[in-house]
């Protein structure tokens, strides 16, 4: 294969693509592989598989957006760039363990893809680098179109197949590992059997919360004179309190106990919350370690949600941290914990991102020239039966972000 020797710049701004002849001879190398050979037919059938699985997640989310006020309002409180995978404007996603699992995932999708298209013999021309306003944000393999349309449906569907294969097997890869270093955690801070309440475990700036004095770490047990065990009595006991002055008892972090007051506003704002806290029930660590690793097995969709918004319930969250040692990492064990629960929650968003069957998306080319195939003699509403596809998932993806603030 003829190599490129020069790095070519387009520029698109604010997008700048960096076009590189790195990577090409490592494609072809490991696609003279038998694994490579072996991946490529492999991959030929899963794509519907995937698509499945984006959609019933999407579909799902939107779904629960329409039934729950409750959903609707935590949405709208961190607001639409929660759903981009950018960190700095993502709030869940933390700015080193982010770009390290981003710049990952984008680079083993786009080799999935570029080696595949070698095992076929399908010219790959550059590989590269896509920066926005000088910050890189992804990764290409540019394929000639003209290659993709001479070789047969089933070589396309292992190519574009490739890319969010790979990643579904990197983030499998996270998830053991994440398994791994979890399992060998051990109990520093039994949780005390007379404890109980709800913990704050972030405050938001200008809150009636900061405003008050209620910290990070501080337990609320009791709202005027109701005890509170879960986040639904204090939502509950705050509702039925709104415009009154009232008492919170709190404990501290080491269990020291007081009371302080705050006078509540008259109506509840939409998007947000009373106190502008986010709270988790009072956590058993052995509770939390058991149902984790066991949620690994039997719901390891569950654990997409970031350690970074649940943090009572992930034993490697900042919140829970302390509460554990490990004899291989020991206090550190955080930092690989987390490393690579974002390679298992970035790839993974990724490849069903890219299933989805809209135009440019893998999962679009496919479906797309399967269809057009199919309808390319048709006439009517048919012939454009592959942009009316693509319009309806765009339709949903946006819902999933907009219902929160259509339905208020």
């Amino acid at each position: 294969m003829e190599q490129q020797s020069k790095i070519k710049f387009d520029l698109h701004l604010p997008l700048i693509l960096i076009h590189t002849p790195y990577g090409l001879k490592f494609f072809d190398k490991v696609s003279q592989t038998k694994a490579a050979r072996f991946y490529a037919k492999f991959n030929t059938y899963l794509m519907p598989l995937i698509t499945i699985m984006a959609l019933f997640l999407i579909i799902g989310s939107v779904a629960a957006l329409v039934s729950s006020e409750t959903i609707r309002e935590g949405a709208r409180g961190v607001g639409p760039q929660a759903n981009l995978l950018i960190p700095g404007l993502n709030p869940y996603l933390p700015i080193w363990e982010g770009w390290i699992a981003l710049v990952v995932t984008i680079i083993v999708h786009e080799a999935g893809h570029g080696i595949i298209a070698r095992v076929y013999g399908v010219k790959v021309e550059s590989t590269g680098l896509v920066l926005f306003l000088g910050i890189p944000i992804g990764a290409f393999v540019n394929i000639e179109r003209d290659e993709l349309n001479r070789i047969t449906t089933k070589q396309k569907s292992s190519i574009l197949t490739a890319g969010p294969m790979t990643n579904i097997v990197v983030a499998t890869i996270s998830l053991f590992v994440i398994l791994l270093i979890t399992s060998t955690l051990v109990i520093t801070k039994p949780i005390d059997p007379a404890s109980y309440g709800v913990v704050i475990t972030n405050v938001n700036a200008g809150s009636l919360a900061e405003s008050v004095g209620l910290d990070k770490g501080t337990t609320i047990q009791q709202i005027q004179n109701s005890q509170i065990r879960n986040p639904v009595e204090l939502n509950d006991n705050l509702n039925a309190n709104l415009g009154e002055l009232i008492t919170i008892g709190i404990a501290d972090e080491n269990g020291a106990k007081s009371t302080i007051q705050a006078t509540l506003p008259p109506q509840r704002e939409p998007g947000k919350g009373i106190l502008g806290v986010t709270i988790s029930p009072v956590a058993d660590p052995k509770e939390v370690l058991d149902r984790y690793n066991s949620m690994i097995f039997t719901s390891p969709l569950a654990l997409l949600a970031p350690p970074t918004f649940v943090q009572g319930i992930v034993p490697y969250s900042d919140f829970m941290a302390d509460k554990y040692t490990s004899p291989i990492f020991g206090s550190y064990y955080t930092i690989p914990a987390n490393l690579f629960f974002w390679l298992w929650f970035i790839n993974f968003n990724v490849a069903i991102f890219n299933a989805l069957p809209i135009g440019p998306l893998d999962g679009g080319q496919l479906y797309n020239s399967l269809i057009d195939k199919k309808t390319q003699n048709r006439k009517g509403i048919i012939r454009h039966a592959s942009k009316i596809l693509t319009y309806g998932m765009v339709i949903v993806v946006v819902l999933s972000i907009a219902l929160p603030y259509i339905l208020k």
